[in-house]
């Protein structure tokens, strides 16, 4: 059992650090990749000056949006994950040290099936409801 809960700690940690490994890489910004983007348009498309500065508008125009809402998501992202750790510590508090471990093996388990795509019902198991006919 000790073995077991180790294994899956040193699981958790390497998967953490290979996720903020990930995490760390630069993303261009926006006018990085409405320049690339526009460039491999106009040799691909063979563009006219006029024709690349009009693109060039618009991805830079798309790109400056996508990059607003891919920092909105993230912000919502790490609201819901420290939401979500508040929780876990409120939890904890409540549970005695044995129902503690037991729950941290719980949700343990339950990562890892769904990781492994899990043992629940497919949509094609089981009817939604019964047919009436």
């Amino acid at each position: 059992m000790k073995k077991w809960i180790i294994g899956a700690a040193l699981l958790v940690f390497t998967s953490l650090h290979v996720a903020a490994q990930q995490e760390k890489r630069e993303m261009p910004n926006p006018e990085e990749r409405a320049k690339k983007m526009t460039d491999k348009m106009a040799l691909e498309l063979e563009l006219s000056e006029t024709q690349k500065a009009q693109i060039l508008d618009l991805n830079l125009e798309h790109s400056k949006k996508r990059q607003a809402e891919m920092e909105r998501e993230m912000a919502e992202r790490k609201a819901r994950t420290a939401e979500m750790k508040a929780h876990q510590d409120k939890i904890k508090e409540v549970l005695t040290e044995e129902q503690r471990a037991k729950w941290e093996e719980i949700k343990l388990e339950q990562r890892e099936n769904r990781r492994s795509g899990g043992q629940g019902h497919y949509r094609g198991d089981t009817p939604r409801h019964k047919s009436g006919h």
